[in-house]
Protein backbone atom coordinates (compact mmCIF):
# COMPACT_ATOMS: atom_id res chain seq x y z
CA UNK A 1 0.00 0.00 0.00
CA UNK A 2 1.22 3.22 -0.89
CA UNK A 3 0.76 6.68 0.32
CA UNK A 4 -0.55 9.20 -2.31
CA UNK A 5 -0.54 13.09 -1.53
CA UNK A 6 -2.87 15.78 -2.94
CA UNK A 7 -0.26 18.82 -1.99
CA UNK A 8 -0.75 22.74 -1.80
CA UNK A 9 2.42 23.58 -2.63
CA UNK A 10 4.61 23.99 -5.93
CA UNK A 11 7.86 23.21 -3.60
CA UNK A 12 7.43 19.42 -4.82
CA UNK A 13 11.08 18.52 -3.77
CA UNK A 14 9.18 19.18 0.22
CA UNK A 15 7.24 15.94 -0.65
CA UNK A 16 9.38 13.69 -2.54
CA UNK A 17 11.16 11.80 0.31
CA UNK A 18 8.03 11.67 2.59
CA UNK A 19 5.15 10.13 -0.11
CA UNK A 20 5.05 7.30 -2.93
CA UNK A 21 3.20 9.67 -5.13
CA UNK A 22 1.92 12.92 -6.26
CA UNK A 23 -1.62 14.33 -7.28
CA UNK A 24 -1.52 17.67 -9.07
CA UNK A 25 -4.54 19.05 -10.40
CA UNK A 26 -3.92 19.77 -13.36
CA UNK A 27 -4.81 24.01 -14.36
CA UNK A 28 -8.33 24.73 -15.85
CA UNK A 29 -9.13 20.90 -15.67
CA UNK A 30 -9.90 19.97 -12.38
CA UNK A 31 -11.68 21.45 -8.65
CA UNK A 32 -11.36 22.17 -5.07
CA UNK A 33 -7.70 22.55 -5.49
CA UNK A 34 -5.30 24.25 -2.87
CA UNK A 35 -3.32 25.13 -5.89
CA UNK A 36 -3.10 23.86 -9.77
CA UNK A 37 -0.15 23.01 -12.47
CA UNK A 38 0.21 23.36 -16.11
CA UNK A 39 0.37 20.74 -18.32
CA UNK A 40 4.26 22.37 -18.71
CA UNK A 41 4.91 22.14 -14.97
CA UNK A 42 3.55 18.50 -14.62
CA UNK A 43 5.94 17.34 -18.08
CA UNK A 44 8.77 18.78 -15.86
CA UNK A 45 7.86 17.37 -12.73
CA UNK A 46 7.74 13.91 -13.72
CA UNK A 47 11.21 14.24 -15.76
CA UNK A 48 12.62 16.03 -12.78
CA UNK A 49 11.47 13.61 -9.87
CA UNK A 50 11.75 9.78 -12.08
CA UNK A 51 11.41 7.94 -8.89
CA UNK A 52 7.89 9.59 -7.57
CA UNK A 53 4.81 8.38 -9.10
CA UNK A 54 2.39 11.07 -10.41
CA UNK A 55 -1.45 11.22 -10.68
CA UNK A 56 -3.06 14.11 -12.17
CA UNK A 57 -6.43 15.28 -11.49
CA UNK A 58 -8.97 16.13 -14.36
CA UNK A 59 -12.35 15.91 -12.30
CA UNK A 60 -14.05 18.52 -13.59
CA UNK A 61 -17.63 18.30 -15.70
CA UNK A 62 -16.40 19.10 -19.69
CA UNK A 63 -18.56 20.95 -21.95
CA UNK A 64 -18.66 20.64 -25.87
CA UNK A 65 -16.27 23.60 -26.05
CA UNK A 66 -13.31 21.83 -24.32
CA UNK A 67 -13.62 18.38 -25.68
CA UNK A 68 -10.76 19.01 -28.32
CA UNK A 69 -8.50 20.67 -25.64
CA UNK A 70 -9.01 17.64 -23.21
CA UNK A 71 -8.33 15.06 -26.75
CA UNK A 72 -4.95 17.04 -27.23
CA UNK A 73 -3.98 17.32 -23.25
CA UNK A 74 -4.69 13.44 -23.10
CA UNK A 75 -2.75 12.76 -26.20
CA UNK A 76 0.25 14.35 -24.74
CA UNK A 77 0.00 12.74 -21.10
CA UNK A 78 0.01 9.19 -22.43
CA UNK A 79 3.48 10.41 -23.62
CA UNK A 80 4.51 10.82 -20.18
CA UNK A 81 5.03 8.53 -17.74
CA UNK A 82 2.18 9.43 -15.74
CA UNK A 83 0.43 6.77 -13.29
CA UNK A 84 -2.90 7.50 -13.95
CA UNK A 85 -5.87 10.83 -14.81
CA UNK A 86 -8.68 11.32 -12.14
CA UNK A 87 -11.64 11.78 -14.14
CA UNK A 88 -15.23 12.82 -13.05
CA UNK A 89 -16.46 13.23 -16.53
CA UNK A 90 -16.87 10.39 -18.43
CA UNK A 91 -15.46 11.46 -22.25
CA UNK A 92 -12.30 11.28 -20.93
CA UNK A 93 -13.18 7.62 -20.60
CA UNK A 94 -14.88 7.48 -24.01
CA UNK A 95 -11.81 9.30 -25.47
CA UNK A 96 -9.47 7.38 -24.28
CA UNK A 97 -11.02 4.20 -25.58
CA UNK A 98 -11.66 6.07 -29.11
CA UNK A 99 -8.12 7.14 -28.88
CA UNK A 100 -6.59 3.66 -27.84
CA UNK A 101 -4.48 5.67 -25.45
CA UNK A 102 -3.36 3.31 -22.13
CA UNK A 103 -3.02 5.91 -19.91
CA UNK A 104 -4.19 4.57 -16.76
CA UNK A 105 -7.90 5.86 -15.44
CA UNK A 106 -9.32 6.52 -12.15
CA UNK A 107 -12.84 6.38 -11.44
CA UNK A 108 -13.31 9.73 -9.39
CA UNK A 109 -17.00 10.24 -8.33
CA UNK A 110 -17.02 11.43 -4.96
CA UNK A 111 -20.58 9.74 -3.61
CA UNK A 112 -20.93 7.11 -6.92
CA UNK A 113 -18.25 5.18 -5.97
CA UNK A 114 -19.83 2.35 -3.45
CA UNK A 115 -19.73 -1.31 -4.96
CA UNK A 116 -17.96 -3.81 -6.28
CA UNK A 117 -19.86 -4.69 -9.17
CA UNK A 118 -20.04 -1.22 -10.74
CA UNK A 119 -16.21 -1.02 -9.91
CA UNK A 120 -15.94 -4.11 -11.71
CA UNK A 121 -17.69 -2.37 -14.71
CA UNK A 122 -15.83 0.46 -15.23
CA UNK A 123 -12.73 -1.84 -14.85
CA UNK A 124 -14.07 -3.94 -17.87
CA UNK A 125 -14.30 -0.44 -19.79
CA UNK A 126 -10.78 -0.10 -19.38
CA UNK A 127 -10.49 1.95 -15.82
CA UNK A 128 -7.27 1.03 -13.76
CA UNK A 129 -8.45 2.41 -10.08
CA UNK A 130 -11.23 3.56 -8.04
CA UNK A 131 -10.94 6.36 -5.64
CA UNK A 132 -13.93 4.92 -3.27
CA UNK A 133 -16.82 6.97 -1.99
CA UNK A 134 -16.07 8.86 1.49
CA UNK A 135 -19.89 7.61 2.35
CA UNK A 136 -19.22 3.78 3.03
CA UNK A 137 -18.07 2.07 5.68
CA UNK A 138 -14.62 0.20 6.58
CA UNK A 139 -16.56 -2.87 6.35
CA UNK A 140 -17.71 -1.70 2.69
CA UNK A 141 -14.34 -0.32 1.55
CA UNK A 142 -12.68 -3.73 2.46
CA UNK A 143 -15.22 -5.72 1.08
CA UNK A 144 -14.42 -3.62 -2.27
CA UNK A 145 -10.87 -4.46 -1.89
CA UNK A 146 -11.00 -8.12 -1.97
CA UNK A 147 -14.24 -8.80 -4.01
CA UNK A 148 -13.23 -6.34 -7.18
CA UNK A 149 -10.36 -6.29 -9.52
CA UNK A 150 -10.19 -2.71 -9.69
CA UNK A 151 -7.14 -0.82 -7.90
CA UNK A 152 -8.59 0.76 -4.68
CA UNK A 153 -7.55 4.28 -3.33
CA UNK A 154 -9.21 5.51 0.00
CA UNK A 155 -9.26 9.28 0.88
CA UNK A 156 -8.31 8.61 4.83
CA UNK A 157 -6.75 12.55 5.63
CA UNK A 158 -8.67 15.37 4.71
CA UNK A 159 -11.08 18.43 5.02
CA UNK A 160 -13.81 15.89 2.93
CA UNK A 161 -15.62 17.34 0.15
CA UNK A 162 -19.44 17.22 0.67
CA UNK A 163 -20.56 18.62 -2.59
CA UNK A 164 -19.93 20.63 -5.73
CA UNK A 165 -22.02 23.36 -7.71
CA UNK A 166 -21.33 24.90 -11.25
CA UNK A 167 -22.90 27.98 -10.07
CA UNK A 168 -21.18 30.94 -8.42
CA UNK A 169 -22.75 30.64 -4.96
CA UNK A 170 -20.11 32.84 -3.25
CA UNK A 171 -20.57 35.42 -6.00
CA UNK A 172 -24.15 35.50 -5.83
CA UNK A 173 -24.98 35.32 -1.68
CA UNK A 174 -22.83 38.85 -2.11
CA UNK A 175 -24.23 40.15 -4.89
CA UNK A 176 -28.02 39.14 -3.33
CA UNK A 177 -26.52 41.36 -0.45
CA UNK A 178 -25.29 44.50 -2.17
CA UNK A 179 -21.88 43.54 -0.97
CA UNK A 180 -18.70 42.13 -2.40
CA UNK A 181 -16.60 39.69 -0.29
CA UNK A 182 -13.42 36.85 -0.76
CA UNK A 183 -14.30 33.89 -2.45
CA UNK A 184 -14.75 31.52 0.50
CA UNK A 185 -17.63 31.54 3.52
CA UNK A 186 -17.32 29.89 6.39
CA UNK A 187 -21.10 28.81 7.00
CA UNK A 188 -22.69 26.47 9.87
CA UNK A 189 -25.21 23.78 9.23
CA UNK A 190 -27.99 24.54 11.85
CA UNK A 191 -28.91 20.55 12.24
CA UNK A 192 -25.91 18.89 12.50
CA UNK A 193 -24.26 22.75 13.99
CA UNK A 194 -21.63 21.25 11.72
CA UNK A 195 -19.55 23.86 10.30
CA UNK A 196 -18.58 23.97 6.46
CA UNK A 197 -16.00 26.06 3.85
CA UNK A 198 -17.80 27.14 0.78
CA UNK A 199 -14.93 28.13 -2.08
CA UNK A 200 -15.47 29.36 -4.91
CA UNK A 201 -13.32 29.23 -8.03
CA UNK A 202 -13.45 29.31 -11.77
CA UNK A 203 -15.48 25.94 -11.98
CA UNK A 204 -18.23 26.47 -9.79
CA UNK A 205 -18.27 26.18 -6.05
CA UNK A 206 -17.34 23.46 -3.30
CA UNK A 207 -18.21 22.59 -0.31
CA UNK A 208 -15.90 21.26 2.55
CA UNK A 209 -16.54 20.04 5.72
CA UNK A 210 -14.46 22.29 8.51
CA UNK A 211 -13.34 19.07 10.51
CA UNK A 212 -10.84 17.09 9.79
CA UNK A 213 -11.51 13.89 8.71
CA UNK A 214 -8.88 11.50 10.84
CA UNK A 215 -8.71 7.99 9.28
CA UNK A 216 -5.43 6.89 10.72
CA UNK A 217 -6.76 4.47 12.82
CA UNK A 218 -8.43 2.57 9.75
CA UNK A 219 -4.55 2.65 7.81
CA UNK A 220 -3.74 -0.91 9.62
CA UNK A 221 -7.25 -2.29 7.99
CA UNK A 222 -7.01 -0.71 4.65
CA UNK A 223 -3.01 -2.49 4.70
CA UNK A 224 -4.54 -5.78 5.57
CA UNK A 225 -7.34 -5.64 2.80
CA UNK A 226 -4.43 -4.67 0.08
CA UNK A 227 -6.21 -1.32 -0.83
CA UNK A 228 -3.22 0.16 -3.22
CA UNK A 229 -3.29 3.65 -1.93
CA UNK A 230 -4.04 6.01 1.18
CA UNK A 231 -4.92 9.54 0.18
CA UNK A 232 -3.82 12.73 2.16
CA UNK A 233 -5.16 16.06 1.07
CA UNK A 234 -2.54 18.46 2.54
CA UNK A 235 -5.21 21.49 2.82
CA UNK A 236 -5.87 22.09 6.84
CA UNK A 237 -3.63 19.62 8.14
CA UNK A 238 -1.17 20.40 11.03
CA UNK A 239 1.97 19.37 10.27
CA UNK A 240 1.54 17.35 7.22
CA UNK A 241 5.30 16.42 6.11
CA UNK A 242 5.71 14.70 9.22
CA UNK A 243 2.17 12.93 9.13
CA UNK A 244 2.63 11.30 5.85
CA UNK A 245 6.43 10.55 6.62
CA UNK A 246 5.28 8.88 9.36
CA UNK A 247 2.79 7.05 7.47
CA UNK A 248 4.82 5.85 5.12
CA UNK A 249 7.17 4.65 7.56
CA UNK A 250 4.05 3.18 9.41
CA UNK A 251 3.23 0.77 6.45
CA UNK A 252 6.41 -0.57 5.60
CA UNK A 253 6.50 -1.69 9.31
CA UNK A 254 3.37 -3.68 8.21
CA UNK A 255 1.52 -1.08 10.30
CA UNK A 256 2.50 -2.89 13.18
CA UNK A 257 3.78 0.58 15.58
CA UNK A 258 0.69 1.08 17.58
CA UNK A 259 2.50 4.36 18.99
CA UNK A 260 1.29 6.04 15.31
CA UNK A 261 -2.37 6.03 15.64
CA UNK A 262 -2.04 7.17 19.94
CA UNK A 263 0.23 10.38 17.96
CA UNK A 264 -2.39 10.93 15.36
CA UNK A 265 -5.31 10.84 17.69
CA UNK A 266 -4.30 14.50 17.96
CA UNK A 267 -5.97 15.26 14.38
CA UNK A 268 -9.19 14.52 15.93
CA UNK A 269 -12.07 12.35 16.59
CA UNK A 270 -13.77 12.22 13.21
CA UNK A 271 -13.50 9.12 11.20
CA UNK A 272 -16.63 10.28 8.76
CA UNK A 273 -18.35 6.87 7.75
CA UNK A 274 -15.65 4.46 8.12
CA UNK A 275 -17.89 3.14 10.95
CA UNK A 276 -21.15 4.81 10.50
CA UNK A 277 -23.62 3.14 7.80
CA UNK A 278 -25.80 5.59 5.81
CA UNK A 279 -29.56 4.35 6.47
CA UNK A 280 -32.47 5.71 4.21
CA UNK A 281 -35.73 5.64 5.35
CA UNK A 282 -38.94 6.95 4.04
CA UNK A 283 -40.23 10.09 5.67
CA UNK A 284 -43.63 10.04 7.16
Amino acid sequence: MKVLVEVMSKEISNYIDSCDALLLGLENFSVLNSVTFSFNEIKEIVKQYPKIEVFVKMDKNIFNSEVEEVRRVLLELEQMSVCGIFFYDLSLLQLKQELNLSIPLVWSQTHMVTNSRTCDYYYHQGVRYALLSKEITLDEITSIAKESAIGTIVEVVSLPSVGYSRRKLVHNYYEDLGDTGSSTLSVLEKITNKKYLVKEENSGTGFLLDEVLNGTSVISDLYQANVDYVLFREEGIPSFLELIRDTKKYIAGGCSDVSYVEKYKKLGDSTGFFFKKTIYRVKK
